[in-house]
Formats: structure tokens, C-alpha cells, sequence
């Protein structure tokens, strides 16, 4: 349903060939089948760990992921790590002490970041500090293969990223953490003595980070989407760059493919994410049981 033919974009359009190559090309590459038995085709193939053959890179698509993949969860991994810590933290305080003019700038910063799509904040960042302060290169992952290259390279993506976030986890933990310290069992650790900074760390804090875990399954993807579209402001020679390529030359095997990853990886996210829940709060596995 898709303009354009992956056919013609294989030939070029520059090149005038005949119908009858262009059918002998079709049905070469399984195109001139109806589409339920292509998509039994893939399945099968796809049981024998086939992943398909990419048109334009002609590589077996399962390695051409394979060989991109690790950037990608480079870059959203660092992301989450430092996004979520420095959110959960901030947002604690932010949530703690609401009356306090660092919260208040806190929760003003967060707002406006969370309202900033991260391809939107990608362009701001690479407009500043690469294009006119020149502190970062203008695309790629490494000049030289080695840890400083990478690590120069992949701060301004990782940064980005980290930046949204930390402002959506930030504004979450700071309304879970309001909504806590109004209970009762903070104001009964307070009589018995217990400061501040204990009842919110000790108790509070346990309590306030379940939503957020909660909002880490439902967001890995749109976080994940985040990163590919950063991964192609920065050029980064990743899983986001190759799904470009693959929607501007029609390579549905590729696409097909990085469908199914990033799909896997979702729903791998929200087994975990259900894992931490009954850890954190074991009254999830007693009420399982």
C-alpha cells in the first residue's frame, strides 16, 4: 500500500528496463506471491532464524541488526541509567519539599523538557553545541576505535536522551512523592523521631518509585522510537540510521525485521518492568499466589 516499488528502487529509477525483467525480478524475490503466503514464508523463515536477505545492503538482515544493535542499546541503556537515577532523585525532592525555590526550578525545567519531543531537543542541542560551539563531532560513533572516541561521539546522543528522561521521570516521581507524604505511615515515622530525610528514603521514596516502574513498561517503546530518531540527527551509524535507509529504499525484509527486534525488546521491558513491581512490593507475588 506503500508509493513507490522496491523493485524500482533496487533498478534505479534513472534505468530504463523492460516489464518483463521487472516481473523476473518480482517473482525472484517472492514479491509476485499473495501476501499471506509471504507472510508464511517469513514465518517459516523466521522459525529456522531467518530474518530475510536486505535488497540494496545484500546482507542476511539478521546480521546487519546484529552488527547495529549494540550501539542502539549503548545509547538507550546509558540513557535509562542516568535518565531514571537523576529523575527518581530529583523528583523526590522536588515532591519533598514543594515550597523550596530549587524544587520549584526543578519541576519548571522538567515541564518543559517533557513537552519537548526528543528528536525536537536532539536538533536544539546538536544547533549549539556542535554546530556553532564546535565541542562534539558532527556525526558518527567514533573518529579512532577506542573507549575516548566512542565516549566523545555518543555524549551529546546520550545526553539528549537522558535529558527527556529524566524530566518525564522527575515530574511522575514528584506527584508520587506528593501523594505519599500526605499518608499516614510518614507522619507516624515522623512521631517517632525519625527525620526527614530517613522517612523519605527509608519509607516514602519504597512507595512513591512504583508508578514509575510502571511508566518504564509503557514507555520503553515511545523511548526506544526517541532513540532512533536521535540515532539519525547525529548519524549515528546504528539501528535508527539503518531503519532510514530501509524506508527510503523500500527494504521491507530490513524493516520487517527491526519491527520484530524492537517488538521483542518491548515486551521484554515489560516482563521486567512486572518483575521489579512484585520485588519491590512482594505484595503483588503474595496476592498471585
Amino acid at each position: 500500500m506503500m508509493p513507490g516499488n522496491p523493485i524500482v528502487h533496487l533498478i534505479g529509477e534513472d534505468i530504463m528496463v523492460t516489464p518483463e525483467l521487472v516481473e523476473e525480478l518480482t517473482a525472484t524475490l517472492g514479491l509476485d506471491k499473495p501476501l499471506h503466503e509471504q507472510f508464511l514464508i517469513f514465518i517459516q523463515n523466521l522459525a529456522a532464524g531467518d530474518l530475510g536477505y536486505s535488497y540494496h545492503l545484500h546482507a542476511p538482515v539478521a546480521e546487519l541488526i546484529l552488527e547495529r544493535l549494540p550501539w542502539t542499546l549503548l545509547l538507550v541503556g546509558t540513557a535509562l541509567l542516568i535518565g531514571y537515577s537523576i529523575g527518581v532523585l530529583a523528583g523526590a525532592y522536588a515532591g519533598w519539599q514543594t515550597k523550596q525555590k530549587g524544587a520549584k526550578a526543578l519541576t519548571f525545567i522538567g515541564f518543559i523538557i517533557s513537552c519537548t519531543p526528543p528528536y525536537l531537543l536532539g536538533l536544539v542541542l546538536f544547533s549549539v553545541f556542535v554546530y556553532h560551539l564546535g565541542w562534539f563531532p558532527f556525526k558518527g560513533l567514533y573518529t579512532t576505535p577506542d573507549l575516548a572516541s566512542i565516549m566523545w561521539h555518543m555524549t551529546l546522543p546520550i545526553a539528549t536522551l537522558s535529558l527527556f528522561i529524566f524530566a518525564r521521570n522527575l515530574l511522575i516521581m514528584r506527584g508520587s512523592v506528593l501523594t505519599e507524604k500526605h499518608q499516614l505511615y510518614p507522619q507516624f515515622a515522623r512521631s517517632l523521631g525519625a527525620s526527614k530525610g530517613f522517612v523519605l528514603h527509608r519509607h516514602v521514596m519504597k512507595n512513591a518509585i512504583l508508578p514509575i516502574i510502571t511508566q518504564f513498561a509503557i514507555d520503553f517503546g515511545f523511548i526506544l522510537s526517541g532513540a532512533l530518531f536521535i540515532e539519525i540527527i547525529f548519524s549515528l551509524n546504528a539501528m535508527g540510521s539503518l531503519m532510514y535507509t530501509a524506508i527510503l529504499n523500500h527494504d521491507y525484509p530490513i524493516l520487517s525485521g527491526l519491527f520484530l527486534v524492537i517488538a521483542v525488546m518491548a515486551i521484554g521491558a515489560n516482563i521486567l518492568a512486572d518483575v521489579l513491581y512484585g520485588i519491590i512490593d512482594p505484595r503483588i507475588w503474595r496476592e498471585m499466589q
